[in-house]
Order: structure tokens, then sequence, then C-alpha cells
């Protein structure tokens, strides 16, 4: 069930050119991140139909799974760089 979203659940934040640089730079990280993801997983279970390919299969596995790890990381980033960026931001309109 999910909740009905209101104004007061959203920050607009308007910061020009730094909006795009941001949303450009970490929509092609985010969209890197799940092509390969998506490759190493196909491979990976291909191989596992042909035996001498099984380890290397596991391998695909292992590292499509550390990348699921990368993309809440990736997302945490964004946030982060975003956030100093508005709170330098308010501190030159501050000043």
């Amino acid at each position: 069930m999910s909740r009905k979203q209101s104004q007061e659940d959203y920050v607009d934040i308007s910061l020009g050119r730094y909006e795009f640089f941001f949303q450009k730079k970490y929509t092609v990280l985010n969209t890197l991140n799940d092509f390969l993801l998506g490759l190493e997983f196909l491979i990976g279970s291909i191989f596992f139909f042909f035996e001498p390919f099984k380890n290397a299969g596991i391998w695909l596995f292992v590292i499509g799974s550390l990348q699921l790890i990368i993309r809440p990381t990736i997302r945490l980033v964004h946030d982060f760089h975003l956030k100093k960026h508005v709170e330098e931001r308010k501190k030159k309109e501050g000043s």
C-alpha cells in the first residue's frame, strides 16, 4: 500500500547549471553500472550452460553482486555532493 505524497515530501532546489551537471554525471554512472551489471549476469548465466566456463560464470555473478552494492553508493555520493553545493550556495547568498 503506498502513501499519498504531499508537497511537504519534496524538496525543490534550483541550482541552475549545477543541477544539470549533477543529474547528467550521476545518470551516466548509474546507466553504465546497470548496463555492465546486466551484461555480467547475462554472460554468467550463459557460462553455466558450459562446464569449462562455470567458474568464470560464478565470478561474473560475484562481480555483478558487488555492482548491486555500487548502485546505492552512487546515489549516496550524488546526494552528499549535491548537499555540499547547496550549503555552499546558501553561504554565498547569506553573505
